[in-house]
């Protein structure tokens, strides 16, 4: 069945097309950095081609590697040439993984041993693997690695898709991306709800001013995501938004997942016997598919150890390592969250990823220690009338998941860590917080603080209520408690961040942007 896509929407084409440079027949094994200024030994009509329908992407950047995503419509083997250059001379290449029907069809390539601080030109091409003399167009992209010591700067948000706001052609797609993308961030960090798997899609919305929102709808858009199928179809489903494959065209990802990309409020040992839209009621077998999707379609680097384990930390530079969470994997239920010892039932990042976190955080040689949280610190999110989503819990001392918080920030401030920064997502509107141990309830931590950002392309809500905690004071909020919630991207309320550092002073500046990329909030940050 096709989707359901408006005879207006254009379908242009937004990637160079260059030649292709392939010698003879290519063998099963990864051959990596070897030059070639071969033309290929065969070509057949367009028709017989792989295709390449959802652009690339590239992601987990830093000084000398990243990864290359992209996905064939057949079986095919994946290759990626890249160079310094856009002509692509002396370029080197990888022959890659096969692209099969276990994946989706999807596939990537690690590229090591890049040159660091460059401008990285690359083109993937898929061999027909029913017929290796058969090559697909060439798909292009770029990016560039950290230096050691340049300036940096790079974007984050999260929120795409949801509350019943899609792809609307009409509107100029998902064209907050764009607005990113012309800034030329370094890299991208995706804060979560990458897709609303739990999120279907009407064709059309009734506005408040009586117009109408026209969504494009796909069939697995039309329902709530229970099989393997259905969960890459909502990853697909914003992939076929020009703006979206252009952005990751160009622009680097560093990415996580929240509860949307498997249903909202989630944790592991979830039953949705309430929810009569399901007929899988297993949350964990839902977030096993929903992970497997993730991986598939996301530009991420797999952990040799553990191939389902996504927190992680990159370094850019000697002026910045990011830590990214994984607040879903190793929680415990949402309660009261009123518990006065910590034990698993108050997990939220849970012991391991703890550890890790502490100690990559005291060892970490970086000016800046940016972590990359999908959820908030001191913002109050309900799962029902009695029961919490995130750590907060309403004022007062720790309780709870925020004992697992407080011994994080105790951590920090007795190991003398310093310029550490949260950056953030989850609660649809743009806020920037600074946590007081002066107007905390738990003192035992040094300032710091947090920013947060998003909707990319979902409905507006907030202001979120304060916990007082740990302390956190309002410097900037892009919404208030007078607004209507769920409002459409059309109102323009939609929201990123970005971050400068400079290579001379270190000092950090924070900025909060609007749909079109208009600075509505900046800070400077120097090293303490």
């Amino acid at each position: 069945m096709k989707p359901n896509i408006p005879q207006n929407f254009s379908r242009r084409r937004f990637l160079i097309s260059s030649t292709i440079a392939a010698g003879g027949i290519i063998a099963n094994t990864v051959l990596q950095n070897k030059s070639f200024a071969q033309a290929p030994g065969f070509i057949t009509s367009d028709k017989m081609r792989p295709k390449i329908p959802y652009g690339v992407a590239s992601g987990d950047i830093n000084a000398n590697s990243a990864v290359i995503w992209s996905r064939s419509d057949k079986p095919a083997r994946m290759i990626v040439d890249y160079a310094t250059n856009e002509s692509f001379k002396n370029a080197k290449r990888v022959i890659g993984p096969a692209a099969l029907e276990v994946s989706d069809f999807t596939a990537r390539v690690n590229l090591n041993n890049l040159p660091g601080g460059e401008q990285v030109f690359y083109r993937v091409i898929f061999q027909d693997l029913n017929n290796i003399n058969t090559y697909s167009a060439p798909t292009v992209g770029s990016l560039r690695t950290s230096a050691q010591n340049g300036d940096i700067f790079f974007a984050w948000s999260g929120d795409t898709a949801g509350q019943g706001w899609g792809i609307n052609p009409d509107f100029g797609g998902m064209k907050i991306y764009e607005a990113i993308r012309r800034m030329k961030p370094d890299f991208f960090i995706h804060s979560g709800d990458y897709i609303y798997a739990d999120g279907p899609l009407e064709s059309q919305v009734k506005l408040d001013d009586g117009s109408i929102w026209k969504n494009i709808v796909t069939p697995e858009k039309s329902k709530v995501a229970e099989t393997l199928q259905e969960f890459r179809g909502n990853y697909v489903y914003n992939l076929l938004d020009e703006n979206v494959k252009r952005f990751n065209a160009e622009v680097p990802q560093l990415v996580q997942w929240d509860d949307h990309e498997t249903v909202n409020n989630w944790y592991p040992g979830k039953m949705l016997d309430d929810d009569e839209r399901y007929q899988v009621k297993s949350v964990s077998l839902l977030a096993a598919r929903a992970k497997q999707a993730f991986m598939e379609y996301t530009p991420i680097r797999f952990n040799d150890n553990d191939p389902e384990q996504i927190y992680r930390s990159y370094k850019y530079g000697s002026n910045l390592e990011i830590f990214m969470l994984d607040k879903r994997s190793y929680r415990g239920p949402n309660t009261a969250n009123r518990q006065q010892q910590a034990s698993a039932e108050t997990a939220f990042l849970g012991n391991s990823q703890v550890r890790w976190l502490k100690n990559q955080l005291l060892y970490s040689k970086a000016t800046w220690k940016v972590i990359a949280s999908d959820m908030p610190i001191g913002l109050l999110v309900k799962d029902g009338k009695t029961k919490f989503e995130n750590a907060s819990n309403g004022d007062g001392e720790p309780l709870g998941r925020e004992l697992e918080i407080a011994d994080l920030l105790r951590f920090l401030k007795q190991k003398n860590i310093r310029n550490v920064v949260w950056l953030t997502a989850d609660v649809h509107y743009a806020a920037a917080h600074y946590y007081d141990p002066n107007k905390a309830q738990f003192n035992e931590f040094n300032p710091f603080w947090e920013f947060v950002a998003g909707p990319l392309n979902s409905g507006t809500f907030g202001p979120n209520q304060l916990d007082n905690t740990f302390g956190p004071q309002v410097k900037f909020q892009s919404v208030d408690s007078t607004m209507k919630p769920n409002r459409s991207p059309k109102d323009g309320l939609q929201f990123f961040g970005t971050v400068k550092i400079n290579s001379m002073n270190k000092a950090m500046s924070v900025s909060l942007h609007n749909l079109e990329g208009k600075t509505l909030y900046s800070v400077d940050l120097p090293v303490s």
